[in-house]
C-alpha cells in the first residue's frame, strides 16, 4: 500500500513579491529549494499563515541568494509581499519505507535566512 508523507517542508518562508501578471506557479530561491530537495516545476501545498489561504502550485526556481518568494499569477490572489507562508512537498512511500525516513525541513527567519533545520520526530 501507498501512503503519502511530509518530504520537505519550507517554514514560516516571508512572500517577497506578488505578481499577477506571470503565468502561474511561486518562484522560490534555489539555494532554499535545495536544501529541501524541491525540484524545479514540483508540485507543493502552500499554507498562508495570515489569511488561511492553503493552496497547490508548482515551483520556479529563483536566483541562488536572493531569498525570494514570489507568488505568480493566480496563487497572487492568495497572499501579498509580507505575508508567512508554509511550503510542503508530499511523496508516496510503501509501509516498509516509511520507518527510517526523515523529512528535509527547514525555519527561517523574518529575512528568509534559514535559522535551523526543524528535528523531525
Amino acid at each position: 500500500m501507498l501512503r503519502c508523507f511530509l518530504r520537505s517542508k519550507i517554514h514560516m518562508a516571508t512572500v517577497t513579491e506578488s505578481n499577477l501578471a506571470y503565468e502561474g506557479s511561486i518562484t522560490i530561491d534555489k539555494e532554499l529549494m535545495d536544501m529541501v530537495d524541491i525540484l524545479p516545476y514540483e508540485q507543493v501545498m502552500i499554507s498562508n499563515l495570515n489569511n488561511g489561504e492553503r493552496f497547490e502550485t508548482y515551483v520556479i526556481p529563483g536566483k541562488p541568494g536572493s531569498k525570494e518568494f514570489c507568488l505568480n499569477g493566480p496563487t497572487a490572489r492568495k497572499g501579498v509581499v509580507g505575508d508567512k507562508i508554509i511550503i510542503f512537498a508530499y511523496c508516496y512511500m510503501e509501509d516498509g519505507e516509511v520507518k527510517d525516513f526523515k523529512p528535509k525541513i527547514i525555519k527561517l527567519d523574518e529575512k528568509n535566512n534559514p535559522i535551523s533545520p526543524i528535528p523531525s520526530p
